[in-house]
């Protein structure tokens, strides 16, 4: 049973993901927060599986609330729900430790899928977001000096080549599936790569090592 708190302003968008979360067997909300600060306590508290987080809500923010909640040690992942026109604080929410994000008019099974994933340590990241996060992120990134040398970060030194090689494309957006197919290599053995990538390297997940790709320079910015 993956348990749920949503973390969202709005009475009636509680209302509608509650009546959708409950309609699943493996699904149980355990509570409900109307701010940044109601998401903490509670998630203290609950101890729930994943935080369904809203951004723009009144006195502390979804960002700031998530940064707080991860690094507070508990198992709770963060599933950021954000909108277009929110761009700007979605790298922000990287930084800040969420597990993923997915647009508010997300189809329901899209949502479902995503509480899931996360739950069970994946990320996920809207397709259609996926870009423009990773661009907004990396602008924020500071400018490399003339000695810097890409992928020479202390974080890579425990790697093996095929695991910076597979970290690489990670951080390029390719999925399980994609790295199976390109590199011939089977989605077992691609799962259990990036499940060394993530220990080695003390990601907390999938999320986590793409910036960890950007900051070693293991990948550009387009």
């Amino acid at each position: 049973m993956t348990t749920v708190l949503i973390v969202d302003d709005q009475p009636l968008q509680r209302f509608g993901f509650r009546m959708l979360l409950e309609s699943q067997d493996d699904m149980a909300v355990v509570g409900e927060a109307s701010n940044g600060t109601e998401a903490i306590r509670m998630a203290a508290e609950l101890h729930p599986d994943v935080a369904l987080m809203d951004i723009r809500m009144p006195g502390l923010d979804g960002i700031e609330a998530t940064r707080r909640i991860v690094s507070s040690g508990d198992r709770t992942r963060v599933l950021i729900l954000t909108t277009f026109d929110l761009d700007e604080y979605a790298y922000a929410g990287l930084r800040a430790g969420a597990s993923g994000f997915l647009i508010k008019d997300a189809q329901p099974e899209e949502l479902l899928t995503g509480i899931r994933a996360v739950a069970t340590g994946d990320a996920v990241v809207a397709p259609s977001l996926t870009r423009r996060l990773l661009d907004a992120y990396a602008e924020h990134l500071p400018t490399p000096g003339p000695e810097t040398i890409p992928g020479q970060d202390p974080r890579l030194t425990s790697l093996t080549d095929r695991e910076r090689e597979i970290l690489t494309v990670v951080g390029q957006g390719w999925t399980n599936t994609e790295i199976s197919t390109r590199l011939h290599l089977a989605e077992s053995t691609v799962k259990t790569h990036v499940s060394r990538i993530l220990a080695k390297t003390g990601s907390r997940d999938r999320i986590q090592a793409v910036i960890l790709a950007y900051d070693t320079r293991l990948v550009e910015p387009s």
